[in-house]
């Protein structure tokens, strides 16, 4: 029997990210978001529902965008699977398995394009601080991996994660709840560009977490800013992307590419989905990268289309070995995928609209 951990709760406090509707101006038909007064972020153990991870988001308003910091302070085996014809990442060779590194410290998942890759010198800064890293006998080296979403179309361009907002979410780092929806790297994600940035809608960042009753857990943790619509796997229905002409409906990406739609065409790197994938169990290095592959299968059954040349889609994974069993990696990996799935549909369900991209909620009855 699986116990489902992604239960959503009310946030009963302030939370330690700011957030804000960004004023920037854009071509899509006007659709009002609902005040920002009745939509606050949720917060769900998700990923940190594999013991041993911390989670930590820094939002800037102003834009807005920010970056997310998933820590493995004891070191984490990682793997990464890159699917995308446009990613922008960091340090993702040394988690080749024929490389020597043997585990990760961190993982930067962040808004502002290759600018935002800046923000990894501050989660570096704070566990050099904290006296976490590869020992090199000098000195103690933090490896962080990170990747990137494109996100500079929305607000100003200027404004992108550096170093200290890097050092600031990895400082937020809790093992708790983790706030979802327009935070962190999610702040300015947005989805369903398949058709012109001008019928999109809001992205965002989700997570999610499964527990099997022998104690194995995997969970995820996913920055959705597809060109693609997000599916509910369990309906078939669209959830969040591609708007109708008047923008105050669902158009459906699938049906307009088989009707043969005209549309623009879509740069490459403007968009991408990026995540984590973790569990408890014991894994070596091939063996993550394979959970990392198996993993993006949930993103395909969530998001259509995906991989695109638009996107540069990567999925890191990591295991924390708590559990000392032999790993059963097609297990781990079919899980993966399915909590990634649930973490992308919950992205969008939990975002709320800023100006010119509404929000699930803007466009009616929840989906």
């Amino acid at each position: 029997m699986v116990t489902t951990r992604a239960l959503r709760v009310a946030l009963a406090a302030t939370l330690s990210v700011s957030q804000a509707v960004c004023a920037q101006s854009n071509s899509a038909p006007p659709v009002t978001p609902r005040p920002a007064a009745v939509a606050g972020p949720s917060s769900v153990a998700g990923l940190t529902a594999v013991a041993g991870l911390k989670v930590g988001h820094y939002t800037l308003p102003e834009r807005p965008t920010g970056c997310t910091v998933i820590l493995a302070e004891k070191g984490a085996v990682g793997g990464v699977d890159v699917r995308g014809s446009a990613p922008g990442t960091r340090e993702t060779d040394l988690l080749d398995p024929v490389n020597m590194v043997p585990v990760v410290h961190g993982i930067l998942l962040t808004g502002g394009s290759a600018f935002g890759l800046d923000a990894a010198g501050g989660v570096m800064k704070y566990l050099e601080e904290h006296g976490v890293g590869f020992d090199t006998r000098v000195a103690r080296v933090p490896i962080v991996p990170g990747a990137v979403i494109f996100d500079l179309g929305v607000g100003d361009a200027k404004v992108r994660p550096n170093a200290d907002c890097g050092y600031r979410a990895a400082s937020a780092a809790t093992p708790g709840a983790i706030a979802e929806g327009n935070v962190g790297a999610g702040a300015g994600a947005t989805v369903g560009k398949l058709f012109g940035g001008g019928r999109a809608m809001k992205g965002g960042l989700g997570t999610a977490s499964i527990t099997l009753k022998d104690g194995l857990t995997v969970s995820a943790i996913v920055v959705v800013n597809a060109v693609g619509d997000v599916i509910d796997p369990a309906t078939g229905a669209v959830v969040a992307g591609v708007r109708t002409v008047d923008g105050t409906a669902l158009a459906d990406a699938r049906a307009l590419i088989r009707a043969g739609a005209t549309r623009p065409g879509v740069r490459a790197g403007e968009n991408t989905t990026i995540g984590v994938v973790a569990t408890n169990a014991t894994l070596s290095k091939a063996q993550a990268k394979k959970v990392a592959q198996m993993a993006q299968d949930g993103m395909a059954r969530a998001i259509s289309p995906a991989h695109t040349m638009g996107d540069g889609d990567t999925i890191f994974a990591l295991a924390t070995g708590e559990r000392a069993e032999a790993a059963d990696v097609t297990t781990i990996g079919a899980l993966a995928a399915d909590v990634l799935a649930e973490a992308i549909v919950r992205a969008v369900r939990e975002a709320r609209g800023i100006a010119g991209y509404p929000s699930v909620r803007d466009l009616g009855p929840r989906r």
